[in-house]
């Protein structure tokens, strides 16, 4: 049906973010140009002009996924003690990759996730992308891991970056398993075994 009236005013921020939590609800491939136009209320020449083809609005909205999430991290992260901020944050990836006004038990994993899962390997953007996004992960929590080891919250059993590395590994799966709806306390139980491992054991301070 064709739209009448005067055209709507169109937002690209605003279709740029409900371009987002479309393409991280049902996927790349299964959200479609029609989709997005209909979900968006937009004209399809309004898309075409403001972001390109579906491809280049996915990778825009991974984009401004990957900003927000680092912006949020940053935030969790600012103020001692870590790790039970870490801790959280890997039992429920939630906390970080999801709005804070989403449906409770809504599972939508890591979008950067997704994206690997989807367009990598096979689309060099796409992997560029998430590696970039990987990369500033582990720079934060490389800088936030020295500051806790200086503290003596975090073992210097191995090198910030290194644990870094680590959680990066752990967040991501995470992220994925989650998906799933495992038993709580299974996952629980992993975590912690990851986060002691981060933990320094100062028999001083030990309670026995």
């Amino acid at each position: 049906m064709a739209r009448t009236g005067r055209p709507r005013t169109f937002d690209a921020e605003e279709a740029l973010a409900h371009a987002r939590d479309l393409f991280w609800s049902r996927g790349y491939g299964a959200t479609s140009i029609q989709d997005l136009v209909d979900e968006l209320d937009v004209q399809r020449g309004s898309l075409y002009a403001a972001f390109g083809d579906k491809r280049s609005l996915y990778l825009k909205a991974v984009a401004l996924y990957e900003q927000e999430n680092h912006e949020r991290l940053q935030t969790i992260l600012a103020e001692p003690p870590v790790l039970p901020k870490l801790r959280q944050m890997l039992l429920t990836p939630a906390s970080l990759t999801q709005a804070p006004d989403l449906p409770r038990g809504d599972r939508r994993g890591c979008l950067l996730g997704n994206t690997v899962a989807e367009l990598v390997p096979g689309d060099d953007a796409a992997q560029s992308l998430v590696a970039a996004a990987y990369a500033a992960f582990v720079d934060l929590l490389t800088s936030v891991l020295a500051r806790a080891q200086a503290a003596g919250e975090v073992a210097t059993s191995a090198t910030p970056q290194a644990q870094a590395e680590l959680l990066l590994l752990v967040f991501q799966g995470s992220a994925l398993v989650g998906r799933t709806r495992p038993e709580p306390e299974r996952l629980a139980a992993a975590v912690d075994v990851a986060i002691d491992a981060l933990r320094a054991h100062n028999p001083v301070n030990r309670q026995d």
